[in-house]
């Protein structure tokens, strides 16, 4: 793909206005559109099978191959499709459906890419599990599109820090960025159609969907605290089905304070969201709790 089509698919990637005009209601049938065009319309048509991954010299190599995340990451991204794919089968409405299984193929696509990227720089994984189909499929994709909120959070945040100190090469930022931002436009997604579909739901079954989102956020955050044990202990390979992204914290943020991060997450997590139709539903949770939690700490 010539540099400027590929310009101009990240461009558009990453900037999206709805056709209609005025307020919507979130909830309504223009709510539903604007938030699954938004996904089908800013759809990255990149290819893993020609990313010309850069040589890096053997310092940079190394930082990146002693990374504890990779079993993790490429497990975790077959998980996700074949979990979204599930609940996608579910969904009677046609748009919502098409764009549920345009987020589940792209998440197929992030281990393909992954993938590649292991193989090419030698990184040698353990075998795969064998991905089972979700006897559940609605609060599988709860599990994974909450978990998607809450480590995309942070993922913002550790790729520029990583990006910043010099830690991943310019070469490698740039050549792994799409994937970073389409974990935005995934959350962005999740966190309208979640609205969507509470509003879509009948009255009786209201409190029993609240209770089990209550029951999602109880499994993730338990699983993140057993993680991070794990990581303090130098065992990283026993918690597979939480994201990456704790267990790659305490290497790309060793050298920097907790407020700092923190800042830098929330900083990154808005510019991510910036360029998409501002009527559309930000993720409130973990920014609202990370700023919470940015009052009580220091600089430094």
């Amino acid at each position: 793909m010539e540099t400027a089509a590929v310009a101009a698919a990240d461009r558009a990637a990453r900037f999206w206005t709805f056709g209609t005009k005025g307020p919507l209601r979130p909830g309504d049938d223009a709510h539903k559109a604007m938030f699954s065009r938004m996904l089908l319309e800013t759809f990255n048509p990149y290819k893993p099978a020609v990313i010309d991954w850069p040589d890096l010299d053997p310092e940079a190599k190394a930082r990146l191959t002693g990374l504890p995340i990779w079993d993790i990451a490429v497990q975790t991204e077959g998980r996700a499709r074949l979990r979204m794919l599930s609940y996608a089968r579910t969904v009677a409405d046609p748009l919502v459906r098409q764009a549920l299984e345009l987020n589940g193929w792209e998440e197929g696509r992030h281990k393909e890419v992954l993938a590649r990227l292991v193989a090419f720089y030698g990184i040698t994984l353990e075998p795969e599990p064998e991905y089972v189909e979700p006897k559940d499929p609605e609060w599988s994709y709860l599990v994974t599109a909450y978990g998607e909120c809450i480590d995309s959070f942070f993922a913002f945040g550790l790729f520029e820090a990583a990006r910043r100190s010099g830690f991943f090469p310019p070469e490698l930022v740039e050549t792994f960025e799409p994937v970073i931002q389409e974990e935005a436009r995934h959350i962005l997604f999740f966190v309208n159609w979640l609205a969507w579909h509470k509003q879509m739901m009948p009255l009786w079954r209201r409190p029993w969907f609240f209770f089990r989102t209550i029951g999602v956020w109880a499994l993730l955050i338990g699983e993140r605290f057993n993680i991070a044990k794990d990581v303090s202990s130098g065992e990283t390979g026993s918690k597979q089905d939480a994201n990456f992204t704790l267990t790659g914290a305490d290497t790309l943020g060793r050298n920097m304070g907790t407020r700092e991060l923190l800042e830098i997450c929330l900083a990154e997590n808005d510019r991510r969201m910036a360029g998409y139709d501002p009527r559309l539903l930000r993720p409130t949770t973990v920014p609202r709790l990370a700023r919470f939690a940015r009052r009580f700490l220091r600089r430094g």
